[in-house]
């Protein structure tokens, strides 16, 4: 008889557990098909232009850049196996690469283990994670202001 509350996982795995393994997996294979899709744009932000984007205009009209300024510059840096370069663009950019390279490994060893994703991502405290992912996105958005308006935009 299982008691209420109980903390275990379910004995079956929901849809949420294919779900996070397959967004695990796109990322892991988006960050591969950057290598060979993009290049890193030398200014340090654009490079998603290549993908037929419009070029961001919050430094044109503001003078500063926006908070995604750089990312994909970044993540591209990443793909390219570069990680400094890839940190010294954009941290974010960064924490994204090592999110997508390390995320499907770590999900098919949870699930390998018997681990239900979904059980664990529920499990999280999802507001401390809401707290640190904002001021991982504050600090890294101040750090590429500095490093435009040190550079000269």
């Amino acid at each position: 008889m299982e008691e209420q509350g109980s903390s275990e996982a379910p004995a079956v795995r929901g849809v949420e557990h294919w779900a996070v393994l397959a967004a695990a997996a796109l990322a892991f294979v988006g960050l591969l098909a950057m290598r060979w899709i993009l290049t890193p744009d030398p200014h340090g932000y654009g490079t998603h232009e290549q993908l037929g984007l419009p070029p961001c205009r919050a430094i044109d009209w503001f003078g500063v850049p926006c908070p995604g300024c750089g990312v994909t510059t970044s993540v591209t840096w990443f793909a390219h196996a570069s990680p400094w370069r890839s940190f010294v663009v954009q941290p974010l950019g960064f924490l994204l690469g090592s999110v997508a390279l390390a995320g499907l490994p770590a999900a098919l060893v949870a699930s390998w283990l018997g681990r239900d994703l979904g059980y664990e991502l529920r499990r999280l405290r999802l507001m401390r994670w809401w707290i640190g992912v904002t001021f991982v996105v504050a600090a890294a958005w101040i750090y590429k202001i500095v490093a435009v308006l040190a550079r000269g935009a």
